[in-house]
């Protein structure tokens, strides 16, 4: 039964890129195929590599940021350890939605003896607050298009009153369920509860690391260069060059959802960054070209990176095994 979820887990992501690939297929003609082959082949390569870099640099960012959380434990890892080990994160999640973590926390418990579940708690802190700026990026890009958003609503008869009173009803759902959570004493229940309150934990821990400003610059920094590396990719285009930042600010947010969705956002994240530039006045041949682009060389930086760092890894320790 475990074997046939993984499976599921592991297939459902990705029937659901190929089915978003399909959509973005069926939502062109045949000429507008060609026009984003054209796209790609008159793309300026020099914004692309900058891109790439922007990327790397985030990665070495978030390398680095990680030994803030570990110092308070006693470790003090290698830095290309933790680099690499970030790289096969990324391109483990290409392959398995999520199974990234496991595998930078069992590379640093093979190459620097640092417990798994420390590692692992430390990576779940990480997400937890990246999922938290995430969520600050909704805000912000439902700030900067309400207008747009509303209008949108209103066209498409959405009764903005319902809305507010199917959120009322979710949010009061939650605090029942909260409720019962609370006090239920079902093995299963408070397997759940333990889960959350080590979550918690993770959180809280962040109080006993030394040096906080310096996690928050990185913080800063990665989500910067996140946003550079997809800000830069508009000149890569004539027809995206002049986007600003109220257009691919949204564009951006919208990716980074997709990225979770299926292994990597294959098929989902071009489709729904095509989908939003074109709210833009932008041609749907240009905004998918824009997203597949985009999705395409970060993909392939990934792949050539993250495969390097499993051969290099067992290299650059070997005198340590010696």
């Amino acid at each position: 039964m475990r074997s046939f979820k993984s499976i599921l887990k592991t297939i459902l992501p990705l029937s659901l890129g190929v089915f978003f690939i399909y959509l973005s297929f069926k939502s062109t003609t045949a000429e507008d195929r060609i026009r984003i082959v054209t796209y790609f082949k008159s793309a300026d390569i020099r914004f692309l590599l900058l891109s790439v870099l922007f990327a790397v640099l985030s990665h070495i960012s978030r390398a680095y940021r990680w030994h803030f959380l570990l110092q308070p434990m006693g470790y003090q890892p290698k830095l290309y350890n933790s680099i690499l080990s970030v790289l096969i994160a990324y391109l483990a999640n290409l392959g398995v939605p999520r199974s990234g973590e496991i595998f930078r926390a069992t590379t640093m418990t093979t190459y620097e003896k640092i417990p798994f579940e420390k590692g692992f708690g430390t990576i779940i802190t990480e997400r937890i607050i990246d999922l938290l700026l995430l969520a600050f990026s909704v805000i912000i890009a439902l700030f900067l298009q309400f207008d747009m958003i509303y209008v949108y609503l209103v066209q498409k008869k959405i009764d903005l009153p319902i809305l507010m009173i199917g959120a009322v009803l979710f949010l009061s759902i939650v605090a029942v369920v909260r409720h019962q959570l609370k006090n239920s004493q079902n093995s299963i229940v408070l397997k759940i509860k333990y889960f959350l309150r080590g979550l918690l934990e993770g959180i809280l821990s962040i109080k006993k690391m030394p040096k906080k400003g310096w996690f928050v610059a990185h913080t800063i920094f990665i989500w910067t260069m996140y946003f550079a590396m997809f800000y830069v990719v508009k000149w890569c285009l004539p027809e995206t060059a002049n986007l600003n930042f109220n257009a691919l600010f949204p564009a951006f947010v919208v990716g980074g959802l997709t990225i979770s969705a299926t292994n990597g956002g294959i098929g989902i994240y071009p489709y729904a960054v095509g989908m939003v530039l074109t709210a833009f006045d932008i041609s749907t041949e240009a905004g998918f070209a824009f997203g597949w682009i985009m999705w395409s060389a970060q993909t392939l930086m990934i792949l050539l990176f993250g495969g390097l760092s499993f051969f290099v890894l067992p290299l650059l320790n070997s005198k340590k095994e010696l």
